[in-house]
């Protein structure tokens, strides 16, 4: 099983900190190996501390814990919540869609009277939320006069859902189409451009929505995206046949002993320790099925790399250890349009939005502006 542990290096960002134990349903408990420690939360209150020890498994319980840290985070030490440009219109959502599944939203808007030039739609990554960094970095981009829209995936954040449990990545991103082409309906959304940001795993969610809805997008936006697994840390073809079986038989069970990969996606220190307050993200071993998903996913997206035919950004550290740089130039030369842009940061981790120096941080947040600029 050593070779599959390998897998967590493409699944993007872990934003929070030791793995904790869950409850799960089934198999779930079983096969875990021992509960491992909270997160250490330094200088937090025993209230938080309380409520990071909680199983997450279920959407009430993340949704409680979120209350309890959303006070918490305008005081953090960090640019993104130091720095976030004030009067931004904000709205959050709980709407139910065709599926039966209560899916979580949150819009950010241009500041009351500034004219809006187009609408972008955020696709997060593996066990991230949308509810804590990329409130910084959605009330930067509204205040440059972009209306911002994020989501949750069923599973993840507030959406209902078993916690970091992925049935079907294709499923996935069929909630985010049904759920973003909800608000692109709206009257103040329908006659705006419309572009998709993916981050991460986002990314090739952001890339499967364009795949499937090829001209429904006037731009698609990534940042270091997952599009393609290096055959060097790709399981080896028993290993795969395996983890299909058991998959069908223990789909939640989590069998990924796994490293937390957090320091090699926040180049800054003192802002990897930060990411302990984000603590309904999803930071315990990775589920079989959500695995298989993931590794099925980015084989289809691989093979079809030519019939991306959007204007394209990509923006990737090119230091990135979790998802490979080389691949993001891989994905710009097969892409088949001439509008596309790829920009790789000199010595940046794979947090380029999150863990960089703020001068960085501010970089990428302003190149993902201009671009927009130049397109509306």
């Amino acid at each position: 099983m050593a070779a599959i542990s390998q897998l967590q290096r493409i699944a993007g960002p872990r934003h929070a900190g030791a793995p904790r134990p869950g409850t799960g349903r089934r198999a779930s408990v079983a096969v875990a190996a021992g509960k491992a420690p909270l997160p250490r939360l330094e200088g937090a209150s025993e209230e938080l501390r309380a409520a990071a020890a909680q199983s997450l498994d279920w959407a009430p319980a993340r949704r409680r814990v979120r209350g309890v840290f959303a006070p918490v985070l305008p005081t953090l030490d960090h640019c993104l919540f130091k720095m976030a440009p004030k009067g931004i219109q904000m709205e959050e959502n709980f709407e139910t869609n065709s599926k039966g599944v209560e899916i979580f939203w949150k819009s950010w808007l241009p500041r009351e009277g500034t004219a809006t030039k187009a609408a972008l739609f955020f696709c997060h990554g593996y066990g991230d939320t949308c509810t804590f960094f990329f409130e910084g970095v959605a009330k930067r981009i509204a205040a440059a006069g972009y209306a911002v829209y994020a989501m949750d995936y069923p599973g993840f954040g507030l959406s209902y859902g078993l916690h970091g449990y992925i049935s079907s990545f294709d499923g996935m991103v069929d909630h985010v189409i049904e759920q973003y082409a909800r608000i692109r309906g709206r009257a103040d959304v329908r006659e705006l451009p419309h572009f998709l940001l993916g981050q991460s795993m986002g990314g090739a969610v952001a890339l499967k929505v364009h795949l499937k809805q090829p001209k429904e997008w006037d731009g698609v936006l990534l940042v270091a995206p997952m599009c393609k697994i290096s055959e060097d840390v790709t399981p080896p073809a028993p290993v795969l046949k395996a983890l299909s079986i058991l998959s069908c038989l223990l789909p939640e069970a989590k069998l990924f002993p796994q490293k937390d990969i957090g320091d090699l996606g926040f180049r800054d220190p003192v802002k990897r320790k930060l990411c302990e307050y984000n603590a309904i993200s999803y930071n315990d071993q990775m589920r079989l099925r959500t695995a298989v998903e993931l590794l099925k996913a980015t084989k289809d997206i691989e093979s079809q790399l030519e019939k991306i035919c959007s204007p394209l950004l990509i923006l990737h550290g090119a230091a990135d250890q979790v998802t490979d740089p080389h691949v993001s130039e891989f994905l710009y030369e097969k892409a088949n349009t001439e509008d596309k842009t790829l920009k790789l940061y000199e010595g940046a981790y794979h947090s380029i939005l999150e863990g960089e120096p703020d001068d960085r941080i501010s970089t990428a947040i302003n190149d993902i502006i201009t671009w927009l600029d130049s397109h509306c």
